[in-house]
């Protein structure tokens, strides 16, 4: 079978490569992959900018659909034909305090799909049981490899952060996870909802005014803080998302929130901060990281993708043969696209 192998730490060491089939062991699943979204972290370890451990040679892809090939002995409930969905979780310690609490997101040993363990970018993907979900037969299957996605920005915007209807958001950063949570937003009954972005960003920021945004700034230069001192009562928004992958648009979301307001960071942002966090001190915000998610969030993520009330078209621009990854990669990066789903099958 084929994959795309990111296959040592330096830029660009990222290839197509023949690989045998995985074997898999008595509690998992040969998954047949139909569709597997390209992640901005895919695209990172292609560069070499992670700031996270890859375990070369890899894999890439967490973001996946298919069909089960074949079950292992001590499966139930599982059979072979059933349309599912994975979560990243590939290893965890099923012991650990956090798995026991339903946290094995957080687990620090925890291996994910294409960076701790083969992911798939490949044909034949082997799963753990213990993170499959079913997808109902209506729903596509490059729509369904984008769960993950969704879920990452659920939790953040619904989970981590306390949306309530009515409330002024900010989303910093119009990447997928960005774009997916002011969609996320919308759905939690954001009031006003501004999405923020750079001159690099007019077809991101216009994807995300399809999704709902109420004013979307940044492409124009604008002046963030003048513009935010005319919203509402002028102390700023009650909620600011920050989804960019770097670390000073955190100075950007202490700036622009309310007092008493919230931040959550859901991008990543390796580079130091050389900057004070007093702001957080005087305006005593609450700040929170978010990562990942676990099992109940997919169930639900599942029903509203299903359901159609969360519609990802405006987000979902490329749908491409495995063999075009790499254009699938530039074209994201480039800020072309949104979000591209390669079909392995």
């Amino acid at each position: 079978m084929r994959g795309v192998v990111n296959y040592a730490s330096s830029p660009g060491s990222v290839e197509i490569r023949e690989l045998p089939v995985p074997q898999i062991g008595d509690d998992d699943v040969l998954l047949a992959v139909q569709a597997v979204g390209v992640c901005g972290s895919d695209i990172h370890q292609a560069k070499g900018q992670q700031s996270w451990s890859v375990n070369y040679p890899v894999v890439l892809g967490h973001e996946f659909s298919g069909f089960i090939a074949e079950v292992g002995k001590n499966v139930r409930g599982y059979r072979a034909g059933d349309r599912v969905v994975s979560e990243t979780a590939a290893v965890i310690d099923v012991n650990s305090p956090f798995a026991r609490r339903g946290l094995y997101n957080l687990d620090p040993n925890r291996l994910g799909f294409g960076a701790g363990v083969d992911g798939a970018m490949t044909q034949f993907a082997k799963v753990p049981k213990r993170i499959l979900h079913r997808i109902p037969d209506h729903l596509p299957f490059e729509i369904a490899a984008l769960t993950e996605p969704s879920c990452v920005a659920f939790n953040a915007t619904c989970g981590n952060a306390r949306i309530t209807p009515g409330d002024a958001v900010a989303v910093i950063g119009p990447g997928p996870i960005g774009l997916l949570c002011a969609a996320m937003a919308k759905l939690a009954g954001a009031g006003d909802l501004v999405v923020i972005g750079t001159p690099a960003d007019v077809r991101r920021l216009a994807v995300a005014q399809e999704l709902g945004a109420t004013a979307i700034l940044g492409a124009q230069g604008e002046d963030l803080l003048a513009w935010t001192g005319s919203l509402r009562d002028g102390y700023g928004f009650d909620v600011v998302i920050d989804a960019a992958g770097v670390s000073a648009t955190l100075k950007l979301a202490m700036d622009i929130v309310r007092p008493g307001g919230q931040i959550c960071k859901v991008g990543w942002g390796p580079q130091p901060l050389n900057f004070s966090l007093d702001p957080l001190v005087k305006k005593a915000v609450t700040l929170q990281g978010s990562f990942s998610h676990n099992w109940p969030i997919w169930e639900r993520m599942i029903g509203l993708l299903a359901s159609g009330q969360l519609n990802l078209k405006p987000i979902l621009n490329r749908i491409a043969p495995l063999s075009e990854w790499h254009e699938a990669f530039e074209s994201m990066h480039s800020g072309e696209i949104v979000k591209a789903v390669l079909l392995p099958n």
